[in-house]
């Protein structure tokens, strides 16, 4: 599996999602700085989380002007796999790749701990080694993390099932309480119409190894793998 890490100014999370890709993989991750305007030969292109450019503007909002963003739209075009993470879901978002928007918290602070997801559909590239319903655990650090769209964009994306995760209790429960950031609908990640771009607020590439504290989030990525070799 080829793979290609896009870097903003103020990207900070590069190197957890490098050694996520590169445990999954055996191969390390191509660095593809914003002002380039080729990906390169991959299979799967991440934007990771940080804080581009600072968050001015509107977070992501910026970063989605790069000249790197028309190789985005071509190789998700062609069918390509993209998966943004935090800002690179709000980046996504902004550019257009994904519906919807992420706004502040409803609590208006940065929430920075644990939460858990829920798979709402198993079967895709990024989820094929999750269970349908399956609930994991991964970290949240962001203040513009909740989830907006319109009525009708809703009501398309649950209906085409394209809500990749929810956030819930450990249990698997929809509480207010485990929607920590006041997303619609309790949505935690997306996808696009063909299954092949997604976008999700939390990190599951801080939780793939035993020494980080466990290991939820690992089959997202060893999935990708087995997705790309299948």
């Amino acid at each position: 599996m080829k793979t290609a890490l896009v870097i903003f100014p103020g990207t900070n999370r590069e190197r957890d999602v490098a050694i996520a890709l590169a445990q999954a993989s055996g191969r390390q991750p191509r660095l593809v700085w914003h002002r380039e305007t080729e990906l390169g030969d991959v299979d799967l292109a991440v934007l990771p989380g940080g804080f581009s450019h600072g968050d001015y503007l509107r977070c992501g909002a910026m970063a989605a002007q790069s000249p790197i963003m028309p190789a985005l739209r071509a190789f998700a075009a062609r069918g390509g796999l993209i998966l943004g993470i935090c800002n690179g879901f709000q980046i996504l978002t902004e550019a257009g790749l994904l519906p919807g928007a992420l706004l502040r918290n409803a609590g208006l602070r940065f929430i920075s701990r644990d939460c858990h997801l829920r798979v709402e559909r198993a079967g895709t590239a990024f989820t094929r080694l999750y269970a349908q319903g399956q609930v994991f655990r991964a970290p949240m650090a962001h203040g513009d993390g909740n989830y907006f769209a319109s009525a009708e964009t809703v009501a398309r994306l649950e209906g085409e099932g394209r809500v990749a995760f929810r956030y819930v209790s450990a249990s698997g429960e929809l509480t207010p309480g485990a929607n920590m950031n006041g997303s619609l609908n309790a949505i935690a990640g997306v996808y696009s119409e063909n299954l092949r771009v997604l976008g999700l607020m939390p990190h599951p590439e801080d939780l793939v190894d035993p020494l980080m504290g466990g290991t939820d989030g690992r089959p997202l990525f060893d999935g990708l793998m087995h997705a790309l070799a299948a």
